[in-house]
């Protein structure tokens, strides 16, 4: 798994291709009447092998390619896109988004970023490491991760290993003569796996996701970490309905922090649309929580010099000291509320979750444990039971019930319910157990109590 790409790099030339193409086509755009216009162009190459029971089920090569073109006359915007990037397709895509804009209404906040926020400087973030893996290779190693799973006494079935590797390089640029190039990897190993019998079976995975092969966990690894997963969950209970504190497995915990994510986006704010409408400088978390956006993680999930629309990344704090210190803002969203954009268009680039207490201390997962005490560790949640807008949170969990700071026995097919806003305030701790698999960064995270619904 660690050898780098011995065939020729072409990855330059294809970046150069994506530039001059998209420098034409905004120059054609305007020469059609277009006061402003702005493309984003990509190539994306992989392989995806699945493997089960030792036999391959699926070898899928992939070479996509994308164009999107948003022109505006004015306030007017169009857009279109198409996926073949030959001259005639890339000219009926034109002509779409000129049409399009010269019939819609006027936008007041419709328009590119602001000129003197785009990005100037372009950083190496260590993104790209091509991995020369070809199908035989990727095989043999599904099958190597799927053994090791097996291997383990108790271990009755499989849902199969994956292999997948990805290549991306893609162009972002606009009329204020801002040209953004990106190039990123993205390889995964996944396996998933059933134990026991008629009497009653369980399912459980593991997957990595890295940017660079080298930095994979083993195929004995992760087949030894999927099957202990699968074999723990055996003998499930369920609970009678009660009130105890939750810990969240990392895993689990960054979508606690996605729903905050998504309550603070410019979408759901200026649509009115949140239970945290409102909150920018007012606390939303216990005062020793700090949760800050790191672009510039070399090799991170989400790192990037600029967003969506060429505006330039930085570090900046999401939540300081328990307060909300900004929202999550692109620039037409900024502009709908009368702020600025907060190089957010598109998407976080890295949140990192400092790891502390409301005591001070800093602990792993085995000190999260005996945090907890006596309640339920999630190990797995279900359905899409959380309302952003009054922030009720109500979701399918299973995981295990933990007595005395010991994992006791596991749990399924239970309902855990509170309010986020009551849960955010509620976080008593955030483990050094980081999750890295994620561009949220965080280990995982107690909560002081919420409703656990059962029998």
């Amino acid at each position: 798994m660690s050898r780098t790409s011995l065939v020729a790099d072409r990855s330059p030339q294809e970046l150069d291709r994506l530039a001059e193409l998209a420098e034409d086509v905004i120059r054609r755009a305007r020469a059609a009447g277009a006061s402003q216009a702005e493309v984003a162009a990509s190539i994306d190459t992989g392989l995806n092998v699945n493997v089960r029971l030792g036999e391959v089920e699926t070898v899928e090569h992939t070479r996509d390619r994308g164009f999107g073109l948003t022109v505006y006359f004015g306030q007017r915007k169009g857009s279109a896109s198409t996926a073949d990037l030959n001259p005639d397709s890339i000219q009926a895509t034109l002509e779409q988004a000129c049409a399009i804009a010269r019939y819609t209404e006027e936008d007041p906040a419709a328009g590119l970023a602001d000129p003197a926020r785009m990005a100037r400087e372009m950083p190496d973030l260590d993104l790209w490491h091509p991995w020369a893996l070809d199908t035989e290779e990727a095989i043999a190693l599904g099958q190597q991760i799927e053994a090791a799973g097996r291997a383990h006494a108790g271990i009755t079935n499989s849902d199969g290993a994956g292999v997948q590797m990805g290549e991306s390089v893609s162009v972002y640029a606009n009329s204020h003569g801002f040209i953004g190039r990106e190039r990123g990897t993205r390889h995964s190993l996944s396996l998933s796996l059933i134990a026991g019998d008629d009497e009653g079976m369980q399912r459980d995975y593991w997957y990595d996701s890295v940017r660079s092969a080298t930095d994979f966990m083993t195929a004995q690894a992760l087949g030894d970490k999927a099957a202990e997963r699968t074999l723990s969950r055996l003998d499930a209970r369920r609970l009678s309905t009660r009130h105890a504190p939750v810990l969240f497995a990392p895993e689990i915990a960054r979508g606690l922090i996605g729903h905050l994510v998504g309550a603070v986006s410019g979408g759901a704010l200026y649509r009115r649309a949140s239970f945290l409408l409102d909150h920018a400088g007012k606390p939303v978390m216990p005062g020793w929580m700090n949760i800050v956006e790191r672009p510039f993680i070399m090799r991170g999930q989400a790192s990037g010099a600029f967003d969506a629309e060429g505006v330039a990344t930085r570090d900046s704090a999401l939540v300081e000291n328990g307060v909300l210190a900004r929202y999550i803002l692109g620039s037409y969203s900024a502009r709908k509320m009368g702020l600025e954009s907060t190089g957010n268009a598109g998407g976080i680039h890295n949140l990192l979750i400092e790891a502390g207490a409301v005591d001070g201390g800093k602990d792993d997962f085995e000190g999260m444990l005996a945090r907890l005490g006596t309640g339920l560790l999630v190990t797995e949640v279900m359905g899409q039971g959380v309302n952003t807008i009054t922030g009720d949170y109500s979701r399918g969990a299973a995981g295990f019930w933990v007595e005395n700071g010991k994992i006791a026995f596991p749990v399924e097919e239970i309902t855990i319910a509170a309010n986020l806003r009551d849960m955010f305030n509620g976080i008593l701790a955030v483990g050094t157990d980081v999750d890295p698999r994620s561009h949220v960064l965080t280990g995982s995270i107690l909560v002081d109590r919420m409703t656990i619904a059962g029998e």
